[in-house]
């Protein structure tokens, strides 16, 4: 009820700047920058690797706006088998996210996540084997998943451009973005956290913009530096919480993986009040029932919960969009946070007005539209100057 009500504020705002947030990018004027670059963070020389290679760093690439009117930049980190090409641009060819909250006065850096694009791989004694991006995943979950209809919501999706299938252009355009990622995402989670701290370090507070696998590297942070982390965008971040989700489509559509999570949000420990003993696990129990039969059982703390100390005075708010996957279950993200003490706002897109969007709804028809609901909360949560 809470996660409802605090979400309801924003509608009524939100939807006033639909229409105007439709403009086409060809009646944009030149982004004025007032310097733009690339920076590396993180990382460290690794003696036993033939070389002395630099491993375990982050590619930053930034934006400065000639106009800065906002104290935090945003750092944007995409998610599983993506790189920052997510923020740089739509698969359409419009301007991205990046470009958007530049143009609107926010410092913005947008990186590469350790081992993976220009941030180096070297070998899977230094991280671990790789696992490359599968077409039928891609096609499947991000490009085409009103085909296949394996959750609830996929029937609803049509923000992609393009026909969807694999021969279309739009579809070889977004295929070629996609990038080997380390099979061992508890690794991933390690290397990525410890470089985002860095990054942190080095540039000083900022916002995340998480987006789906990277959403797991977002509560670290924020748990390791809450005086840094300004705010957190979640955009459909790794979920949910306890087990990840087999679907399977109807009837049954949802299944738990077997996997659990240690902190309940990810496998990077985070400060629970009281705190956890070591080597002991959360306790924790499953809904009975669904909200609603499209929805899955979420996974909850027993009580008394134990709190998240460290994330309770972040602004934080779940971007969910009507078709993806994670339209069975962000909510469930949100109700963990809420239970422990960490206040947040859940924005369903379809509540804004703003319907047919996937998971990749960053470089999707729509994308401008999404980002304004972006900078509508961001100027509640954190006003600029």
């Amino acid at each position: 009820m809470k996660l409802a009500h605090v979400a309801a504020r924003f509608l009524a705002s939100i939807w006033a700047t639909m229409s105007a947030l439709s403009a086409n990018a060809a009646d944009k004027p030149p982004l004025e920058l007032a310097k733009t670059g690339y920076l590396y963070a993180g990382g460290h020389v690794d003696e036993a690797v033939e070389g002395q290679p630099m491993v375990g760093h982050l590619y930053a690439e930034f934006m400065i706006p000639a106009k800065l009117t906002h104290p935090y930049p945003i750092i944007m980190i995409p998610g599983g088998s993506q790189t920052g090409t997510n923020f740089t641009g739509t698969i359409a060819g419009d301007e991205g996210w990046a470009q958007y909250f530049a143009r609107r006065g926010y410092a913005v850096y947008v990186i590469d996540q350790v081992a993976r694009g220009r941030s180096a791989y070297w070998s899977p004694t230094v991280f671990a084997p790789l696992a490359p991006a599968n077409i039928n995943f891609v096609e499947q979950r991000f490009v085409a998943p009103e085909r296949f209809k394996l959750w609830p919501q996929a029937h609803l999706h049509s923000q992609f451009p393009g026909s969807g299938t694999r021969e279309d252009p739009y579809f070889q355009a977004f295929l070629a973005t996609q990038f080997p990622s380390l099979a061992d995402f508890g690794r991933q989670q390690k290397i990525n956290t410890e470089a985002l701290v860095a990054l942190l370090d080095k540039i000083g507070p900022a916002i995340l913009l998480t987006h789906s696998q990277s959403g797991a590297y977002g509560w670290p942070v924020a748990d390791q530096r809450p005086n840094m982390v300004k705010a957190i965008v979640a955009i459909e971040p790794s979920g949910p919480p306890m087990h990840d989700i087999v679907f399977s489509g109807a009837p049954d559509w949802f299944k738990d993986a077997a996997p659990t999570k240690i902190s309940g949000l990810g496998d990077i420990p985070l400060t629970y009040d009281p705190p956890l003993a070591g080597g002991s696990a959360l306790e924790v129990e499953q809904q009975a029932q669904p909200d609603k039969p499209d929805l899955v059982r979420c996974w909850t703390q027993k009580a008394p919960a134990r709190q998240l100390p460290n994330l309770r005075s972040i602004p934080i708010v779940i971007i969910m969009s009507e078709a993806s996957y994670h339209a069975s279950y962000d909510h469930c993200t949100a109700a963990w946070l809420t239970q422990a003490g960490v206040p947040n706002t859940f924005i369903r897109l379809a509540d804004v007005g703003i319907h047919g969007n996937g998971h990749m709804m960053m470089v999707e028809k729509n994308a401008d539209a999404i980002a304004g609901v972006i900078e509508k909360w961001l100027a509640t949560a954190v006003p600029g100057k």
